[in-house]
């Protein structure tokens, strides 16, 4: 079922109080977006039911801060990816040794006794590596559907959604 989705028009930047209109046509589609997001869940279930070993989201998250910032404290990870001691925990303990092999390795901060610093092991660049060219994969062979022209609409609106999002992130800070 496709809904007749209308812009606000190019000029209009009181965003603050929308329209009836406006407001219906950012409900429309956050529904759309709420859908594509409920799929993915349920093609990542259906990959987990074949065989394929999965990561949570916090798992990855976690794997993803530590490709990108080698190596960092519980309580940096813990911070970055807003959960709970007790949250942070779990993730370590099962990103350690829950899983098939440990994806991260965890030693004493040998300046600061309290903490403890999380690094990835070859297998946890592995995973991190592999889960995540799986979901680009997931995103590249929907993409490659759409038009040249749409492609670059599409790139243009959630480049604005992305930067929104860290704006939003940096707010709550």
């Amino acid at each position: 079922m496709k809904k007749n989705l209308q812009a606000a028009p190019p000029d209009s930047t009181d965003y603050a109080t929308p329209s009836p209109q406006r407001r219906a046509a950012v409900l429309a589609m956050a529904e759309e977006i709420f859908a594509i997001s409920t799929s993915a869940w349920q093609m990542r279930q259906q990959s987990k039911a074949g065989g394929h070993p999965d990561l949570s989201e916090t798992e990855f998250l976690t794997l993803d801060l530590l490709g990108r910032q080698s190596t960092m404290t519980v309580g940096q990870i813990q911070r970055q990816i807003g959960v709970l001691p007790a949250q942070m925990s779990r993730i370590i303990r099962s990103l350690e040794s829950g899983l098939d092999r440990p994806l991260i390795s965890c030693a004493i901060n040998p300046k600061d006794k309290r903490k403890v610093d999380v690094a990835l092991t070859d297998a946890g660049r592995k995973a991190r590596n592999e889960f995540r060219n799986a979901r680009l994969s997931q995103t590249v062979d929907m993409l490659s559907h759409l038009p040249d022209r749409d492609l670059a609409d599409f790139m243009r609106v959630i480049r604005v959604i992305r930067q929104k999002m860290g704006e939003l992130a940096v707010a709550e800070q």
